[in-house]
């Protein structure tokens, strides 16, 4: 995973040490020495994380997040602070002033760099949330919805093993959501799945079972893929910490819970799961019939055109790689004038649901038109492309394509042709003619197989 760091502190060692500690991890530095500095940082410079210093002079840290999260253009950055204040009133105060979390100096390198990789995914999952909105704004549908608004009541579940600590928490919580609660871990998952929650808080307190089983397995449904979680642990467990924040937990807080902390905390999650709630409907409902191809449920050329210039240029400015994989359906006039039109859409149908299973997560795929589509590549350097691309070439050869319309099983092929990104100067057109480029040279080849096109 790589990111672009911006580490403020008015303290140059502290500065160095911080430093040194995420380009080991090969993340992308920068620094400012105070938070005028740091807030012009920020508006010039697409930055995916802050760690932010607190005792400043000019301007402290808790008036440096409260004006980036007032700030439109910054508001969605993560903000750490990270300061030798201890209070528990502290922690909360930051927090209300739009922290991410707060974390005590000495930092434990293990722990800071969980944490920071964590915040770093939930920004890539909003970021992209945020830049299909903009797609859709680009294409004229829609203005981008006003996604920060006041504060709507939360629907807490409440994963706890004790009755004592159940009441506790219930308690803290009640001004701000209202709370289920449930004893038994499995039957919270099946809860989670069928019913609607905005976090779940989830208390390792218990004697026989391994919170963290279930906090897999809620990151692995589909349903409750997307609900925050917050993990409930004692003092001094950083491995379970660590381990949490790698299995897609959100946030943590530590026994005894600060009732203050556990609102602030449990507020954070809340607003931003509201946040991309309101941004996922949005985007649905505003683009599923502009930009979607009837016939196969993928987004269209239109949509594709605009949101690969945008993939592009995000790409280019932050220094990451972009690929690109076109594909086409071998010998498809064949299956249309063979078994009829009826038959070639069952064909294009099946082929584009072997696209979306094979696609990934931050991956785009549409149909480009005809027996063409394409998949779009964030993040994906050629060699990882490539594997992308063959997996789905066998996923369209292993398995027949069943054909009602003629009662027959057909044996589907497809060539693929693949292009990245160049470092500077690159656009959408000659990325896609690279691309098509190379599936020429597939066609040509022999069809049934991966071409990447010359760097």
């Amino acid at each position: 995973m790589t990111a672009r760091i911006l580490v403020v502190d008015d303290v140059p060692a502290n500065v160095k040490l911080l430093e040194a500690r995420l380009v080991a991890e090969y993340f992308d530095v920068l620094t400012a020495g105070d938070g005028h500095a740091a807030l012009a940082t920020c508006e010039k410079t697409p930055v995916d994380l802050v760690l932010l210093d607190i005792m400043m002079p000019g301007m402290d840290g808790f008036e440096v997040c409260e004006r980036l999260k007032a700030n439109s253009r910054t508001a969605h950055i993560p903000v750490v602070m990270i300061t030798a204040l201890d209070q528990p009133s502290d922690r909360v105060r930051g927090l209300k002033a739009g922290a991410d979390d707060f974390l005590t100096k000495p930092v434990n390198d293990l722990q800071l760099m969980s944490r920071v990789k964590s915040l770093v995914r939930l920004k890539n999952v909003s970021d992209e949330l945020r830049l299909r909105a903009q797609t859709a704004q680009t294409i004229g549908l829609q203005e981008l919805a006003r996604v920060d608004r006041p504060d709507e009541p939360g629907s807490v579940l409440l994963v706890d093993g004790r009755a004592s600590s159940q009441e506790r928490l219930t308690r803290a919580l009640k001004p701000i959501a209202d709370v289920a609660v449930i004893s038994d871990p499995q039957a919270a998952l099946f809860e989670a799945a069928e019913s609607s929650f905005d976090l779940i808080i989830v208390n390792a307190n218990f004697d026989d079972y391994d919170p963290l089983r279930l906090c897999s397995q809620l990151r692995s449904l589909e349903r409750t893929r997307f609900i925050p979680i917050l993990l409930v642990t004692e003092q001094g467990n950083d491995e379970r910490i660590v381990r949490a924040l790698e299995l897609g937990v959100t946030d943590y807080i530590m026994r005894p819970v600060d009732p203050n902390e556990l609102v602030a905390r449990s507020l954070t999650q809340i607003r931003r799961k509201h946040c991309n709630d309101r941004l996922r409907a949005s985007v649905q409902q505003t683009i599923e019939l502009a930009v979607t191809d009837d016939l196969t449920g993928l987004h269209n050329r239109r949509y594709l055109e605009n949101h690969l210039k945008l993939l592009i240029d995000r790409a280019t400015t932050r220094g990451r790689p972009l690929s690109i994989c076109i594909t086409d359906i071998d010998r498809f006039k064949r299956v249309n004038d063979t078994h009829g039109h009826d038959a070639g859409d069952d064909v294009l149908r099946e082929f584009a649901n072997r696209v979306r299973a094979t696609a990934r997560g931050a991956d785009l795929a549409c149909r480009f038109g005809g027996e063409e589509f394409v998949v779009v590549m964030p993040d994906t350097t050629p060699e990882m492309a490539a594997i992308v691309a063959e997996r789905l070439r066998l996923a369209v050869e292993s398995r027949g394509f069943d054909i009602p319309q003629a009662a027959t099983v057909l044996n589907v092929t497809a060539s693929l042709g693949i292009a990245t990104l160049r470092p500077h100067g690159d656009t959408a057109e000659a990325l896609l003619k690279r691309a098509d480029m190379a599936l020429y040279q597939a066609k040509n080849g022999g069809r049934n197989r991966v071409v990447a096109a010359a760097a």
